[in-house]
C-alpha cells in the first residue's frame, strides 16, 4: 500500500448533536439499564470478572495517570491485540505522554495485562463507562485526555458530544464499515449522521470502509491501513508453534480450526469424523474462552477423542480433536498447523481475520460469510494465500486435498507472507494523521 490516501478533508463539524436526538437515544439507555445489569450478572456465571470494577462502568474510577495522558479505546481481545503496534509507536513518538486503554469486556482488559502489563504505570487499563451524559462527563473529567482514539467502529453519540464540549479531539482509527453495518446505521439516520461528522479524524482500512462512512457524514477520512498487518509474529509464540508440532508427531497431518463460533464446532466435528482419516489432527480454537467447556462436551458428544492444550501433556497417537483452551496463542496454533478453517465464517456471523494464519505461512480456507472482513479476505484469495469453500464440508474436503498436495500448500504458505509483508506501514501512516491533532488539542475540563 502507498502513502496515505486522501478521500475526504472537512473541518468536523462544530456544533452539537441535535438535542431531542440525543436526549430520545439516552432515554432508551435508561429504560434498558435494568437488562444491562441483568445481562452483566448473566455473563459473569460464566466469566465472574464481568463483576468486578463496576464503578468505572458508571465513571468511578481509582486509577490515576501520570502526565498528560493519550486515549486508546480497544473494546475487547481483537481490538486490544491489534492496537498493539498502534500503542508502542505512540509511546515512542509521545515520551511525555502516558496512554490509557479503555475496554468494554474482561478478556479485552486481561489482554492489555498480558501484552503491555510490563508497561504500567505509564499504560494502564480500565473500563470505558455506559454512553450516557454523567458518566462519560465523569470520565473525561478525571482522566482529562488530550486526544480520544477508538479502534475499529466504535460510535457512541453521548460520548462524542462529551468530547465536543470538552474540545477533547476524538479519532477513529483501523477503522472498518461493512456494508451491512453501514445500512444499519443508515437505518438511525441523522443521529448517526452527526455522530460520524462529529470525529475529528478518521483513519480507514480500506477506500471502501472509507466511501461507506463518507456517505454516511463523516468528514477528515484517510485510507491508512489495516494495523493488525504490523503485528510481526512473535518468535516466542513461533517456538512454541514448534513445541506443539513436535508433540503431535511427525506423520500427523493437522487443521486448525480458528476463532470458531456457536453453532459452528456442532457441524464441523460431524464432518471431521466422517471425512478425516484417523492420523489428521484437528486443533478447534473456539473464539470465547467462556465456551471451552462446552466445546469440550460437543467433542465427546461427537464421538471423538479429545485432550486439551490447557492440560499441557504429550498429545497421545489416538486423540483426534486438541482442544485449544487458551488466550493469546492464536499465532502459535497457527504455525502448528498445516492448513487453517477460519471461524465465523460457516455461520452467518461475519467471519474472523486471516492476518494472522497468512503471517506465519499457513494456508487459509474462509466460508462464504466474510462481510465483517470482506476486503482482506477478498485480498488474500486474490494473492493466492486463500481459498474460499461454500459451506463447511466443502472447507474440510478443500483441507484434505492442501493437506495431499506439499507444492500447493508450500505455494499458499509462501503466497500468505508475501500478502502480509506488502501491506504494512499502516501504523506509521496512522501515527500521521493523529500527530497534527495531539500537537494543536486544549481539551478542557467538562462541567458538572
Amino acid at each position: 500500500m502507498a502513502s496515505v490516501t486522501t478521500l475526504y478533508f472537512k473541518p468536523p463539524a462544530a456544533t452539537p448533536i441535535p438535542l431531542i436526538l440525543r436526549t430520545l437515544y439516552t432515554a432508551i439507555w435508561y429504560l434498558a439499564a435494568p437488562l444491562i445489569l441483568l445481562r452483566l450478572a448473566w455473563r459473569a456465571r460464566r466469566q465472574p470478572e464481568y463483576l468486578q470494577h463496576l464503578g468505572e462502568r458508571v465513571g468511578r474510577y481509582r486509577t490515576r495517570m501520570a502526565g498528560p495522558v493519550i486515549w486508546l479505546h480497544a473494546v475487547s481481545v481483537g481490538e486490544t491485540r491489534a492496537c498493539a503496534p498502534l500503542l508502542h509507536a505512540l509511546l515512542e513518538a509521545h515520551p511525555d505522554y502516558s496512554v490509557l486503554l479503555t475496554h468494554m469486556t474482561p478478556t479485552g482488559r486481561a489482554t492489555a495485562a498480558e501484552l503491555f502489563g510490563e508497561l504500567a504505570p505509564r499504560v494502564q487499563s480500565v473500563y470505558l463507562p455506559y454512553d450516557v451524559p454523567w458518566a462519560i462527563r465523569r470520565f473525561l473529567r478525571h482522566f482529562h485526555p488530550r486526544i480520544g482514539i477508538l479502534m475499529e467502529t466504535e460510535l457512541w453519540p453521548n460520548l462524542i458530544e462529551g468530547c465536543r464540549r470538552s474540545n477533547t479531539p476524538l479519532t477513529m482509527v483501523n477503522a472498518r464499515l461493512s456494508e451491512r453495518s453501514a445500512r444499519g446505521y443508515g437505518r438511525i439516520g441523522s443521529l448517526a449522521r452527526n455522530a460520524f461528522a462529529r470525529l475529528s479524524a478518521i483513519g480507514a482500512q480500506t477506500e471502501g470502509d472509507s466511501r461507506r462512512m463518507a456517505e454516511l457524514g463523516a468528514r477528515n477520512l484517510l485510507v491508512t491501513g489495516n494495523i493488525k498487518f504490523d503485528i510481526a509474529p512473535p518468535a516466542e509464540m513461533l517456538a512454541l508453534g514448534a513445541n506443539f508440532r513436535n508433540r503431535f508427531g511427525p506423520q500427523r497431518q493437522v487443521i486448525v480450526a480458528a476463532s470458531t463460533r456457536e453453532g459452528e464446532e456442532g457441524p464441523l466435528l460431524e464432518t471431521f469424523a466422517r471425512l478425516c482419516a484417523p492420523d489428521v489432527l484437528l486443533i478447534l480454537v473456539p473464539r470465547h474462552p467462556q465456551r471451552f467447556d462446552e466445546v469440550a462436551k460437543l467433542v465427546k458428544r461427537a464421538g471423538l477423542k479429545v485432550q486439551r492444550r490447557s492440560r499441557d501433556v504429550p498429545v497421545m497417537a489416538d486423540t483426534r480433536v486438541w482442544l485449544g483452551d487458551s488466550m493469546g496463542e492464536m499465532y502459535a496454533y497457527y504455525s502448528a498447523a498445516d492448513v487453517a478453517l477460519i471461524g465465523g465464517s460457516w455461520e452467518k456471523l461475519g467471519g474472523q481475520n486471516p492476518i494472522e494464519a497468512t503471517a506465519v505461512g499457513c494456508p487459509v480456507i474462509v466460508g462464504p460469510h466474510t462481510f465483517n472482513f470482506s476486503a482482506v479476505c477478498n485480498q488474500a484469495i486474490e494473492a493466492g494465500a486463500a481459498v474460499r469453500a461454500d459451506n463447511i464440508e466443502d472447507g474440510l474436503h478443500l483441507a484434505l486435498t492442501i493437506l495431499g498436495s506439499p507444492a500447493r500448500r508450500k505455494a499458499m504458505g509462501e503466497a500468505g507472507r508475501n500478502f502480509a509483508q506488502s501491506h504494512r506501514g499502516a501504523t506509521t501512516r496512522t501515527i500521521d494523521l493523529l500527530t497534527p491533532l495531539l500537537k494543536t488539542a486544549r481539551p478542557r475540563k467538562p462541567g458538572r
